[in-house]
């Protein structure tokens, strides 16, 4: 037994990269393989990582684009599921892997996932085929956690029409507590462990600075990875212009696998979008 403590506590003290990110190299699916148009994009960060994305472009005319960050786990080749109906309906869709995720050079961290998102944002600002009033960050699970932080600080903002945050936790120490607190093993072990987080980055303190940019947060009311707590949380914080979906029965990032929910995005991108 001591040994499972040890390599518990190994884990912890290595910081979020190592409870967090759990990043896959290997490609498990291509757009082109479900149909879609796609563009490998190339980009670097501002620190000089190169990182590697996916450019899925609407058919017919755009109405918008959507900037989506994916979970903790794999890749974007996994995450695609969750937006690969988006083109289809006329919106855009650019999917970057963060740096040490799929074909992304360097090491996962939260700072640096920081950059990675402003890269993919000042990518998109720098595109021919974007209309640059008509941007919105959708975000799962540690995805959408890193959205809110990121928004607040963005330098980037007045071209950020929403941010749609799906799952998101809103404490990365808590979240952790959470997880050791579930098991009889590490329970003894929640408290301090999860002072070995690093909490810099925890998306509750920044989520009332969201505003006037509409947030929209989707959470499951079953969700068996982030409790719904942590996504009514994060609404009672917030300022508006905001709105909270509560998907019945739903599990983690579940919502959009059901027509309901798309069809309920599709509306709200419809109202928080400028007419053209």
């Amino acid at each position: 037994m001591k040994y499972i403590y040890l390599i518990i506590l190994n884990i912890f003290l290595s910081g979020c990269t190592g409870v967090f990110f759990q990043p896959h190299a290997q490609q498990y699916l291509t757009p082109d393989k479900i149909g879609l148009q796609y563009e490998d994009v190339h980009l670097s960060s501002s620190d000089g990582t190169e990182l590697f994305a996916w450019w899925l472009p609407a058919q017919g005319k755009a109405k918008g684009t959507v900037l989506f960050l994916h979970g903790n786990a794999e890749n974007i080749s996994t995450h695609i599921a969750s937006v690969h109906w988006l083109p289809a309906l006329h919106y855009n869709v650019f999917l970057p892997d963060y740096r040490g995720y799929g074909a992304s050079q360097g090491k996962p961290s939260l700072a640096g996932a920081q950059l990675d998102i402003d890269a993919a944002m000042a990518h998109l600002l720098q595109r021919g085929d974007v209309d640059k009033a008509r941007i919105v960050i959708f975000g799962q699970s540690l995805g959408g956690a890193m959205g809110i932080y990121n928004v607040a600080h963005s330098p980037y903002r007045e071209h950020i029409r929403a941010l749609i945050s799906e799952s998101a936790f809103s404490d990365y120490r808590q979240i952790a507590r959470e997880k050791l607190a579930a098991f009889w093993l590490t329970w003894p072990l929640q408290w301090p462990l999860s002072f070995t987080i690093d909490d810099d980055y925890s998306p509750l303190p920044l989520v009332n600075k969201i505003s006037p940019i509409p947030l929209l947060i989707i959470h499951g009311d079953k969700d068996p990875v982030v409790p719904l707590s942590h996504g009514q949380a994060l609404f009672a914080a917030a300022e508006q212009p905001k709105e909270m979906w509560v998907v019945k029965g739903g599990g983690h990032i579940e919502a959009f696998r059901h027509d309901k929910y798309r069809g309920m995005l599709l509306d709200y991108l419809a109202r928080i979008l400028p007419h053209n």
